[in-house]
């Protein structure tokens, strides 16, 4: 599949409004990337996106990336220090299965809210929002 016929099947308005909505319960930082590369892993490339769109420089480093490369049929969830140390690769396995079931069943908006939802929830249980807390990254979908 091509990004573009991935992102022509996405409501960019219902994903970015899921992301706004997550972000209400934490401190925490959601973002999501579309590739229009192949890529060979996309957990590594998702590692270096997220420094290049800010995530490590989050207040309490508790940012995370839902990075997907539609060209290569493959997708990566990278969290900052603060939140790996929380939750541990069980919980981006379970959510990264989830995601894959929606994603071939060409679920693709489901995929991405699910996402967003499952690690708002988890940003919200170990980092809640705080009375002086910032939007600190944009909620729109970013692309290279």
């Amino acid at each position: 599949m091509t990004p573009q016929e991935f992102i022509s099947q996405l409501d960019e308005a219902k994903i970015v409004a899921a992301i706004a909505e997550a972000e209400r319960k934490t401190s925490g930082e959601i973002r999501v990337f579309i590739s229009s590369r192949e890529v060979d892993d996309a957990l590594t490339n998702a590692k270096a996106r997220f420094e290049k769109l800010g995530l490590t420089k989050t207040r309490e480093r508790n940012g995370v990336l839902l990075y997907f490369a539609p060209r290569s049929r493959q997708f990566a969830i990278c969290g900052d220090a603060g939140i790996d140390a929380k939750c541990g690769p069980t919980f981006w396995q379970g959510t990264a299965g989830e995601v894959s079931a929606r994603l071939r069943s060409g679920q693709f908006t489901e995929a991405l809210v699910h996402a967003v939802q499952a690690v708002g929830a988890l940003l919200g249980e170990h980092f809640p929002r705080r009375a002086d807390d910032q939007d600190e990254l944009s909620n729109e979908i970013a692309r290279e």
